[in-house]
């Protein structure tokens, strides 16, 4: 695959997952508020402020009133499905994907992503904390849209799944980028010093939201 010079700004579009059936939660988790704002103004917000114009893959009506909506045909069929259509929307070389749960995630963390994707020409790259390789967010190749179409046809719906089986066959490994690492050696960092540990906390359920409040508290006060 042709990969970017280092100096060369990468052709990406971001998008937010958005088309969850928000059960955990039991009410649509993108417009439950945090800090006086709902989430996906939060992943809308980190989006921008990676230089990224952000669109929203999949999730109600409602939610067009706060960037381009993309409307998913087949939303039983999970995340994967809003990947799909979104990678058909673009034509831009990459595609940032991030969760409508992940709020405490810095902007920096998806710049360093898209630009090793960019550098490298990986056509998954996904970071990992603790040990633990995440789903989210990622950073997508749009050729791989077909393998990863050809997946969701073939009932594969699980996305880690589905971003190994799309890297395999190009025979290529999943790019992972180790957050910890980075953040010792002082190529990332969060703006306000939360731990890499707690940027993942996933706001799908109220007891995670209750969490996430007291973090975003603490580091404004």
């Amino acid at each position: 695959m042709e990969t970017a010079t280092a100096g060369a700004r990468p052709d990406a579009a971001g998008f937010v997952l958005a088309g969850g059936q928000s059960s955990r939660m039991g009410r649509d988790k993108a417009l439950v508020p945090l800090a006086g704002r709902p989430l996906i103004e939060h992943a809308l917000g980190i989006l921008r402020d990676a230089g990224l114009t952000p669109s929203i893959a999949g999730g109600q009506p409602a939610l067009a009133a706060y960037a381009p909506l993309l409307a998913d045909a087949q939303p039983a069929l999970g995340p994967l499905s809003g990947i799909c259509a979104a990678l058909a929307s673009t034509s831009a070389r990459w595609a940032v994907f991030l969760p409508v749960d992940l709020p405490l995630l810095p902007a920096s963390l998806l710049l360093t992503l898209l630009r090793h994707a960019a550098l490298t020409g990986a056509p998954v790259t996904v970071p990992s904390v603790n040990g633990f390789v995440e789903t989210f967010p990622a950073v997508l190749d749009r050729s791989i849209a077909p393998l990863l179409e050809r997946g969701l046809a073939s009932g594969h719906r699980g996305c880690f799944s589905a971003f190994e089986a799309a890297a395999s066959s190009l025979a290529q490994p999943l790019s992972v980028l180790p957050v910890e690492l980075l953040v010792q050696a002082g190529q990332l960092a969060h703006p306000h010093g939360l731990p890499a540990s707690r940027w993942f906390l996933n706001v799908n359920r109220e007891d995670a939201l209750r969490q996430a409040q007291v973090h975003l508290q603490r580091l404004i006060a």
